[in-house]
């Protein structure tokens, strides 16, 4: 880390800049067999045409509270840090009455029809499909945000110093995650530019800590499991061995 890299937003430019074509992102879904692998320059890419729909097509600004109603999943560490990029607050797992737009997967768009802004429905398909019919009142995110810019500039400075990310009732700035990331890989010991395993949910600190700000302030990269308790423990353990895997998040907290 150095001075300039005081927003997950930074972590990700600089990581870019280092080696855009080193893996940043794997996905499994063991429910469904889908595995994703995203290069960091592809998930830059992503997480840049997310910010200018955030920034753009649905208006969103600096200090606007995102709910985001998505499991741990590659497209919902996209808008994490598209949130970060252009300076809204990701709530995760918030109160869609009371954020100004709502993202939601399929099991949160009753939930999210409390919003009164913007929605956002994610099909969470694989390879980032589409909805076959999308749900009323939402913008379809895999048909929005195709078409919009490779690159991004926010419209107004994103201050680290102010309030980034609410999580578990706890409120992070840009600096306090950074910050908290790196401490977290050097308290559990993980290795320079480790390749991390987690298969914990992302609606906690921890979750989000092992399953995308740590290994990404570490120089490294995540394999994230979703649905990792239907896998047997030899195939975990092959797909341990293939992925190279240098560190294993712990359980979640009890």
């Amino acid at each position: 880390m150095n001075a300039t890299e005081r927003t997950p937003a930074d972590l990700l430019s600089s990581a870019l800049a280092a080696d855009p074509a080193r893996p940043l992102v794997t996905f499994y879904d063991d429910a469904t067999g889908e595995r994703v692998e995203l290069s960091v320059a592809t998930f830059a890419n992503w997480v840049a045409k997310t910010a200018n729909y955030l920034q753009g097509d649905l208006a969103a600004a600096p200090g606007d509270r995102l709910a985001l109603l998505l499991p741990a999943h590659w497209q919902t560490a996209v808008w994490l840090l598209a949130c970060s990029s252009v300076g809204v607050v990701a709530e995760v797992g918030g109160d869609p009455a009371g954020a100004d737009l709502v993202v939601a997967g399929p099991d949160g768009l009753d939930a999210a029809r409390a919003c009164s802004g913007e929605r956002v429905a994610l099909a969470l398909r694989p390879l980032g499909g589409r909805f076959p019919q999308p749900p009323a009142g939402f913008a379809d995110y895999a048909v929005e945000v195709p078409g919009q810019g490779d690159r991004f500039a926010p419209f107004a400075p994103v201050d680290p110093d102010e309030v980034a990310l609410v999580v578990g009732g706890e409120e992070l700035t840009g600096a306090g995650i950074v910050a908290r990331a790196l401490a977290d890989a050097d308290a559990a010991g993980m290795p320079a530019a480790p390749r991390v395993r987690s298969a914990l949910p992302y609606d906690s600190w921890q979750g989000l800590s092992y399953g995308l700000y740590a290994p990404l302030a570490a120089g490294g990269s995540v394999v994230l499991c979703r649905h990792h308790d239907r896998l047997g423990a030899e195939a975990a353990a092959d797909r341990e061995a293939s992925e190279k895997i240098t560190f294993r998040a712990p359980p979640a907290a009890s």
